[in-house]
């Protein structure tokens, strides 16, 4: 039995040091403002084609949200080259997969295929970006499909419009305040013209990172990339304005109802800061502390010992001009939100006064190392990483480091963030409630 544990534990950790080694990557520009990050492995016969253009939520116009996330849906609808209705059955039938994503900060278009098929992916990806048809019947066939998903994840799903109520209420002057689906009437309203135009301004070689991962020799790769990206025309030099949002200097109290519902929540939001700050990962460790897993705080003493709630969490929603650090909870029971808040700020109270011990912080430590190594074992994760750290971070090596920026935060520095961001005055209460009957 002794033998087999160790010959189990001998190749978890030499699987672990294997996915743990530096991730080497190439980068260089075209002449047209594309960046290019190449990642060669071959250590299996697939091929990662990632497209990431710097636009999101936030760089759509007021009157007009829900541009970028309706553009993830718009974009499939087929190019010059690629007859409508096409594009996933050309993925497919290749032995292929692929998605696309946005957030408010970028949206993020990938495919994933043997590596016999890498030039497939580099054509598709170039014909998006070169050729795409943006006419009045798929942005009728989209409308449609992005009004079902809203229904489905947000007007009809229990607690679908949490997310909503908060960012409306934490930022008041910057487009954080609405959310990536946006508003219905305002695609409506929108005219072809108003799409053609979102797309001549964003999608364009110099606002995108195009990465290729995995099975790939970097020559004849860089060649491809060349004979499909290189003539695609530059685009005009895209001017970002960074709205800085009024400090909050007393807690703000809201009430949601919500008819899909019939056990209240609770949320205590923090706005906080940008995603590439050291205090923003400080707070990632807090959160961790609070609410990962059965043995953190308040799961402790919320849900096992004292069985005031049937849920709770905490997290920091980071994001790349500002973040949201987010505490929710359901109560069990007669339990009211009030003494769910009361609990939970106690515990926040405790890491603000008290330094966490040495074992704490150890196994937070092992909790972001083993995070690390997984995000950057197989050629998806490290695409989308290579990217991310490009676009937002400006650091792509973070791939590599940000583990190191982990790993030095000391117990000081959670007891200090904890006590400069998670202040009761600093924050939006949301009371998430049950609709009331109506007569």
């Amino acid at each position: 039995m002794k033998k087999n544990y160790f010959l189990s534990f001998l190749t978890l950790f030499l699987s672990i040091s294997i996915f743990a080694q530096k991730v080497e990557f190439e980068e260089y520009d075209l002449d047209n403002g594309l960046h290019v990050i190449l990642h060669q492995d071959n250590s299996a016969p697939v091929v990662t084609t990632s497209v990431m253009y710097h636009v999101g939520a936030k760089d759509e116009n007021p009157e007009r949200t829900g541009f970028a996330h309706f553009f993830e849906h718009l974009l499939f609808e087929g190019t010059e080259n690629i007859e409508r209705g096409e594009w996933f059955k050309i993925v497919s039938s290749n032995g292929g997969t692929n998605n696309a994503n946005t957030t408010q900060d970028r949206t993020y278009y990938y495919e994933v295929f043997p590596s016999n098929n890498v030039e497939l992916g580099l054509w598709m990806e170039s014909e998006r970006m070169l050729h795409p048809i943006i006419n009045q019947i798929g942005v009728d066939t989209q409308n449609e499909v992005v009004k079902e998903e809203k229904r489905l994840r947000v007007d009809n799903s229990p607690y679908g419009q949490w997310t909503g109520e908060m960012f409306k209420s934490l930022f008041k002057k910057h487009p954080y305040r609405w959310t990536t689906i946006g508003s219905m009437d305002h695609l409506d309203a929108a005219t072809l013209e108003e799409f053609q135009a979102f797309n001549k301004k964003f999608y364009i070689p110099n606002n995108a990172v195009l990465v290729v991962a995995g099975d790939i020799d970097p020559t004849s790769t860089k060649k491809m990339i060349e004979d499909y990206f290189g003539d695609i025309p530059k685009g005009e030099t895209i001017e970002r304005n960074v709205i800085n949002e009024d400090p909050i200097e007393e807690e703000l109290n809201v009430t949601y109802e919500d008819p899909n519902i019939q056990i209240p929540a609770v949320f205590t939001v923090y706005r906080t800061p940008a995603m590439t700050t050291r205090d923003a990962r400080v707070l990632d460790m807090v959160s961790t502390i609070l609410s990962d897993g059965k043995s953190s705080r308040l799961y402790k003493k919320l849900v096992d010992e004292k069985k005031k709630a049937l849920q709770v969490a905490a997290f920091n929603y980071s994001l790349e001009d500002y973040g949201a650090y987010i505490v929710l909870s359901l109560p069990l029971g007669e339990n009211t939100l009030d003494d769910l808040v009361n609990e939970i700020d106690e515990e926040i109270v405790k890491i603000q006064t008290e330094l966490i011990s040495e074992k704490e912080l150890q196994k937070l430590r092992n909790k972001f190392e083993n995070q690390f190594v997984n995000s950057n074992s197989s050629v998806e994760g490290i695409a989308n990483s290579l990217a991310t750290y490009y676009l937002l971070y400006d650091d792509i090596n973070l791939i590599n480091t940000e583990i190191d920026i982990y790993n030095s935060i000391t117990r000081e520095e959670i007891r200090d963030v904890a006590k400069k961001y998670l202040k009761p005055s600093q924050r939006l209460v949301l009371d998430y409630l049950p609709e009331k009957d109506k007569e």
